[in-house]
């Protein structure tokens, strides 16, 4: 394998203090075979790196530190220094200060990002509980960089190497989610879902499947008439222009591995996509956001405050959400998706006579 020509500069945010996120970022970073196709820069500090290095018995972690982006070393861990005063850290407890700095960390990092002096960037999590303020009034990493890069729309893709699920409506009650699901917003995650496996992915003639939202997708308006009145004209008004299917009843969906037959799958809500990708996804799941001008992916899973300093966080899905972020601002720079990548390719799931198959839209 062949490292790339350019190693895409990749900006790390540290997510909440407390949590596995700088242990994550210190153990996967440790396997110095990774700056050979990445320049990671992590913004945070040098204290905050040290103290959870000491945890770690026998890593080989070594970084140079910055404040100033012209003295990034291309060939080594560069830790860019948001914050020198000493800040109290707490493994595995909810403080103000871990949800604080979590957002001192990322805006330095977004920053970064806006005025190009990394490629591409990956969040580890933070806390939402502990990171509102009137700096901060968002309820998670996707609805800020959606503003932050004043984005029209933006979808939360969900993507591992054998499974894609993109969502309708993100982090709402679920009382709410009904109110929220229109004709228009399904388009419109569609529209942005379709342009991403071309773009992100290098899927030429991408194949979507959209769930319905009601149990049995309705049962044609006995059990909610959203599928009728909603979801069966957005997905018909979007077949003029891309391979879309459904509603499916999400139940059956994947019980049956439907969704091996397509390139991404279309959930009405967190849930309904969230448990069948995890339980899919192996551990090795990816968060990212779809629609930005910007290439941001994360890890699938949260701070995990009950392991958060013992030495037991599992690097999988920190890693792949590097992976990912530097196989997509490669294809965006023109890879096809035929060009062997030097990392884990995310391969479509596209059957080879997909555009000949009849496929059965309700359960």
């Amino acid at each position: 394998m062949n490292a790339p020509q350019h190693r895409p500069l990749i900006g790390i945010s540290v997510g909440d203090l407390n949590g596995v996120g700088t242990e994550l970022v210190i153990k996967t970073f440790s396997d110095h075979r990774l700056l050979e196709f990445c320049t990671p820069v992590i913004f945070a500090s040098n204290k905050l790196i040290n103290f959870y290095r000491k945890s770690i018995p026998e890593i080989g972690f070594n970084y140079q530190s910055t404040r100033e982006y012209n003295r990034i070393n291309p060939k080594q861990i560069n830790i860019f220094n948001c914050w020198e005063e000493e800040v109290a850290i707490n493994p595995g407890q909810l403080t103000e200060t871990g949800g604080t700095y979590a957002v001192k960390s990322l805006m330095a990092a977004v920053e970064a990002l806006k005025q190009n002096k990394i490629d591409g960037l990956v969040t580890a999590p933070m806390h939402k509980k502990n990171t509102q303020s009137a700096q901060f009034n968002f309820t998670g990493h996707t609805p800020y960089l959606k503003h932050s890069f004043d984005a029209k729309d933006v979808l939360m893709l969900m993507t591992a190497e054998n499974i894609r699920v993109g969502l309708v409506t993100e982090h709402v009650p679920v009382r709410e989610i009904a109110s929220l699901i229109s004709r228009e917003i399904i388009q419109s995650k569609l529209n942005i879902l379709n342009d991403s496996l071309r773009r992100d992915f290098g899927i030429d003639k991408p194949k979507i499947a959209v769930l319905g939202l009601n149990p049995h997708a309705g049962d044609e308006g006995i059990i909610g008439k959203e599928e009728e009145e909603i979801i069966k004209p957005a997905i018909k008004d979007a077949k003029h222009h891309m391979l879309v299917f459904g509603p499916y009843s999400a139940d059956a969906f994947f019980a049956r591995h439907q969704y091996r037959k397509f390139d991404a799958v279309l959930a009405m809500y967190h849930d309904q996509g969230l448990i069948p990708f995890k339980s899919f996804a192996i551990g090795e799941g990816v968060n990212y956001t779809a629609g930005l001008p910007v290439v941001r992916t994360s890890p699938d899973h949260g701070t995990a405050f009950d392991i958060a300093g013992k030495d037991k966080a599992d690097t999988s899905s920190f890693l792949a959400a590097i992976y990912a972020c530097v196989d997509i601002i490669n294809m965006r720079k023109g890879y096809s998706e035929n060009r062997k990548n030097p990392l884990k390719k995310m391969t479509s799931a596209v059957l080879a006579n997909a555009e000949d198959e009849t496929l059965e839209e309700t359960e």
